[in-house]
């Protein structure tokens, strides 16, 4: 629910702050480049105090880089997208066909955002919130489930366990 909330606010900072771009005639590759990364910003903060907990086992370091990281790839995502929505336009029809122009960035806006949101959660579900385990056994039936012993086990095994106490050994000294 958080995480759909925060994406929501994101997601009208973003494509609001596209549309007023675009309204000044600036290239729809630019524009949401500039509107990702605004709304990325609030994303992240927004995230890391309401959605994500901090994990124990994992090095605060880690968890900005696996964000900004994951980040990155969508926003190339993103803007690959949008670039191919107006691809097949004459190059000067943000001016001459602005309008059509406008309408087209949206629309590959809106399916970059879908794109982008189904990669940014399951990348941050798999690596950044330890209650991923939890959660896919609490949607088995009662027969089914794990204990919590096997929890733990499983726990102990999962590349996000072994790549949060690969953080904390190798975070320098006096850093958090």
């Amino acid at each position: 629910m958080k995480f759909g909330i925060v994406g929501i606010i994101a997601f009208i900072i973003d494509y609001g702050l596209m549309n007023i771009l675009l309204m000044f005639h600036m290239h729809n590759v630019l524009a949401t480049s500039i509107s990702f990364f605004i709304s990325l910003i609030f994303n992240y903060l927004a995230s890391m105090k309401f959605v994500f907990k901090h994990r124990p086992d994992m090095a605060r370091w880690m968890e900005i880089t696996i964000f900004f990281v994951s980040s990155f790839i969508g926003w190339i995502i993103n803007e690959v997208i949008v670039w191919i929505s107006t691809s097949w336009m004459p190059h000067d029809s943000m001016y001459t066909m602005h309008t059509q122009y406008v309408i087209w960035t949206n629309v590959g806006k809106l399916v970059a955002t879908v794109v982008v949101m189904v990669w940014n959660f399951v990348i941050r579900k798999w690596l950044l919130d330890d209650t991923h385990t939890n959660a896919m056994n609490r949607l088995k039936s009662a027969d089914k489930r794990l204990t919590q012993e096997e929890l733990d086990a499983k726990w102990e095994k999962s590349f996000s366990h072994r790549l949060g106490l690969w953080s904390l050994s190798h975070t320098p000294k006096g850093w958090k």
